[in-house]
């Protein structure tokens, strides 16, 4: 990684970039052999037909967390590192930028067990370049994902305006929260590599105020980053995944802790619209269209604080009520 800019100054924000800088392990060759006729059916006694491809190998370790299971943020990050890294460099010297990523969660990851990524090269166009990454551990994976890279172009350009709520100074951040308690769980929401300040407030103690589907946080990396624009990329993936589900815990009355769900990640998209520095504020504009049948959708819109949107992203995810309060 490029190492332009100063040394982080935060220890989370240093070890959340030692668990993006991946290491290339190797390549292996899939092979896949199957029987299809000319009208389409399998059988025996159709003609075999092989596939072969090459994948890259790359290997990373993990953040620990409170409860042992890896944070979904970062897997996503860390396929956005690896996927580019298999992208090579355009006429001007730089590789093409991503452009959206789509992720689903499969298992729970083990956050004491490194991580192995195996990246395919599905297509290396004109203009753009798609990759296939599955997330792997004790042989089985915890994340596949696809990742599509564009070549910067020219074109039609509109946006929605950034919703009008304070900025992030006086505002309350989790670190003010949650800094001088003494518990594993504060301490590790008030150390993250991620600044978050809540328009409306903060949900983890208590519920909101307003039982309204929709919320604005403040968001930016605690320290300076390189100037790597696939690392900004692979930190606002990460920070994406924090609190987009949270509009669905503010609608229904509940909070993190003691709030009567059992919450996980189920699915992940992001589109990069435009350049941004993770290390800038960020309004990220969140709200939920949907609850229902133990899942709900979170919707959420990344401006820089002059109003430029950057990213827009959704993410369905598990909700299942354990306590017998009403369900409104």
């Amino acid at each position: 990684m490029n190492d332009d800019a100063a040394a982080p100054t935060s220890r989370a924000l240093a070890d959340l970039l030692a668990v993006l800088d991946l290491e290339e392990v190797g390549r292996a060759d899939i092979n896949v052999t199957a029987s299809i006729g000319e009208d389409g059916a399998s059988g025996a006694a159709a003609a075999p037909m092989t596939f072969a491809e090459e994948m890259t190998l790359f290997r990373g370790q993990s953040q620990k967390m409170p409860h042992g299971r890896v944070f979904g943020g970062q897997v996503l990050a860390q396929g956005v590192v690896a996927c580019g890294r298999t992208i090579q460099p355009g006429d001007d010297g730089t590789p093409r930028p991503i452009h959206s990523l789509h992720a689903y969660f499969m298992r729970p990851g083990d956050d004491t067990q490194p991580i192995t990524f195996a990246v395919e090269r599905m297509r290396d166009g004109r203009s753009f370049s798609t990759r296939r990454a599955h997330a792997i551990q004790n042989g089985k994976p915890i994340l596949s994902m696809s990742c599509s890279f564009q070549e910067p172009a020219g074109g039609l350009d509109h946006q929605d305006e950034m919703p009008d709520v304070p900025g992030p100074e006086g505002l309350q951040s989790l670190s003010d929260v949650f800094g001088g308690i003494d518990h594993p769980g504060a301490k590790h929401v008030a150390d993250r590599a991620i600044e978050q300040r809540h328009v409306e407030g903060q949900l983890f103690l208590a519920p909101g105020e307003e039982r309204v589907a929709q919320q604005g946080v403040w968001t930016r990396a605690v320290g300076r980053l390189p100037d790597d624009p696939l690392l900004h990329s692979a930190v606002l993936a990460y920070a994406s995944d924090y609190a987009l589900l949270e509009p669905v815990l503010r609608r229904h009355g509940r909070q993190w802790v003691g709030g009567g769900l059992n919450v996980a990640s189920l699915d992940h998209a992001m589109w990069f619209h435009r350049p941004a520095r993770a290390d800038d504020w960020l309004l990220y504009a969140q709200q939920s269209p949907s609850a229902q049948g133990g899942r709900g959708l979170g919707i959420g819109r990344m401006f820089t604080a002059d109003g430029t949107l950057v990213a827009s992203v959704a993410q369905e995810g598990m909700l299942r009520v354990t306590d017998d309060r009403p369900r409104d």
